[in-house]
C-alpha cells in the first residue's frame, strides 16, 4: 500500500502507511494528574447553511466522541476553542452543547467543565460584559459542569486597565457556586485578546492574572494557559497559591509540563488530546505508575504533530483536529461548522496524515489512507 502525497513545494511523493495501529485499550481512572480533552464538535454535512449561519451539529456524532474520549478516561472541556467558539459556534449553538454535553457526562459517568464567556454580545460597558458572563456561567452551573472563565473578546475591548479584570474576575468569583478554572488564552489563539489583563507586557499581565487568584484561592480550582511559552508557565505555577491547580494548555511543551520537576508539575487542558486522546491516556497511565521516562516515551514524540497542526496562524489548528477526527472514523465526512474546513492547505493535511499515521492514531490504516485518497482526488492528484 502507497499513496502519492504533496509536498509544500508541490512535488509529489510517495508514502507507505503504516498497516497497524497502535495498540491502546481504554483502562483505570488516572490518579497523578487531572486530565482535559478540549473536544472539537461535528459538523452536519446535510444542512444547507452558509459560513456565517448558525452552526449546523451533528449532535449524534458531537457526542459519540464525547463517549470516546471519556471511555479512555479523559474529561471533556466542552464550549472551548476546540469546538470553535466564536469561529462558527455562536452562544447559542455552545449553550445546547453544554446541556447536551453535560447530560451525557452525567449519563455515563464522564468528567466535564465548560466554557463560560461572552459571547453573546460582541462589544458593551464592562457592566454588560459582567452580565454576559454571569448567564453563561449560570447554565453551566445548572447543568451541573465544572466552569471555566474564559478570556473574553469584549472584556478585551471594555477594559481600560488591570483594575477592570481585577473587578469583573472578583465580581464572577465572588458569586460562583463552585471553584473554577481561570483560562489564559494567547493572542495566537485570538489575535483580539492582545494586551489582556490590561498589559501587553507579559510580565505584568501575569502579575494581575495572579492578583485576581490570589485575592479568591477558595474559588479558583485551577488556572489553564495558553501561550505556548513554557518557562512563563512553569513560572506562574510556582507562583500559585497552595491548591490551585496549573492546567497546561501549551501544545508545543506539553509532555515536559506535564511531567514536572522537582517543584511541581502541571495538569492538562488540551486541545491536541482531541485527536491523541487514547494515547495521551495510555502515556498519563504509565505516568501514574511513576515511570516519567515510559511517558515520555510515549508523549513526546508526538509534539512534532501537534506544532504543525498548531503552526500559525495557530487559530486554526482546529481544521487539523477535525481532519483527523474523519481520517480515524469519528466521523463520516470533513465538514466543519463556520466552512473552516478550507482554513489549511492540502499539503498541511497531507503533512497531518503522514505524522498522525506514524504514530498509529488511526485505528483502521486503511480506512484512513482510503479517505486520505479521497480528499487528494479532490484536489486533482491521482493515484
Amino acid at each position: 500500500m502507497t499513496i502519492r502525497l504533496p509536498g509544500a513545494g508541490g512535488a509529489l511523493r510517495t508514502y507507505e502507511p503504516r498497516t497497524e495501529p497502535l495498540a491502546v485499550t481504554p483502562g483505570t481512572p488516572f490518579t497523578s494528574r487531572t486530565v482535559f480533552s478540549a473536544a472539537h464538535v461535528v459538523a452536519d454535512p446535510f444542512a444547507d447553511v452558509s459560513p456565517d449561519s448558525p452552526a449546523a451539529v451533528d449532535w449524534d456524532a458531537t457526542l459519540a466522541f464525547r463517549r470516546h474520549l471519556w471511555s479512555h478516561g479523559l474529561g471533556v472541556a466542552e464550549a472551548m476553542d476546540t469546538a470553535q467558539r466564536g469561529m462558527g459556534l455562536d452562544w447559542a449553538g455552545a449553550a445546547e452543547l453544554i446541556r447536551r454535553s453535560a447530560a451525557e457526562a452525567k449519563s455515563v459517568g464522564g468528567r466535564i467543565a465548560c466554557g463560560v464567556g461572552t459571547d453573546q454580545i460582541a462589544s458593551g460597558s464592562l457592566a454588560e460584559v459582567r452580565a454576559a458572563y454571569e448567564e453563561q456561567l449560570a447554565l453551566v452551573e445548572k447543568s451541573g459542569a465544572q466552569a471555566i472563565l474564559m478570556a473574553s473578546r469584549a472584556l478585551a475591548a471594555a477594559a481600560s486597565g488591570p483594575e477592570d479584570y481585577l473587578e469583573v474576575y472578583g465580581h464572577l468569583l465572588r458569586q460562583a457556586a463552585e471553584p473554577v478554572v481561570l483560562h489564559w488564552l494567547g493572542p495566537m489563539f485570538d489575535p483580539a485578546l492582545e494586551g489582556y489583563w490590561g498589559s501587553a507586557d507579559l510580565d505584568a499581565a501575569t502579575d494581575t492574572f495572579l492578583d485576581v487568584i490570589a485575592a479568591h484561592p477558595d474559588k479558583v480550582d485551577g488556572i489553564k494557559v495558553s501561550l505556548l511559552d513554557a518557562r512563563r508557565e512553569i513560572d506562574i505555577r510556582r507562583r500559585l497559591p497552595k491548591g490551585v491547580r496549573c492546567y497546561t494548555g501549551d501544545d508545543f511543551n506539553y509532555p515536559e509540563l506535564i511531567a514536572g520537576d522537582e517543584q511541581g508539575f502541571s495538569h492538562a487542558l488540551l486541545g491536541i488530546f482531541d485527536p491523541l486522546g487514547p494515547l495521551a491516556a495510555q502515556a498519563v497511565r504509565v505516568l501514574d505508575t511513576g515511570d516519567v521516562q515510559g511517558f515520555r516515551a510515549l508523549l513526546d514524540p508526538t509534539v512534532g504533530l501537534s506544532r504543525h497542526l498548531f503552526r500559525t496562524p495557530t487559530r486554526f489548528y482546529k481544521t487539523g483536529v477535525v481532519f483527523l477526527a474523519w481520517l480515524a472514523g469519528h466521523q463520516t465526512h470533513f465538514t466543519m461548522v463556520g466552512g473552516l474546513q478550507s482554513a489549511r492547505s492540502l499539503p498541511h493535511f497531507a503533512t497531518a496524515y503522514e505524522l498522525a499515521d506514524g504514530l498509529g492514531l488511526f485505528p483502521d490504516p486503511k480506512l484512513a489512507e482510503e479517505r486520505m485518497k479521497t480528499l487528494l482526488s479532490v484536489y486533482g492528484v491521482n493515484q
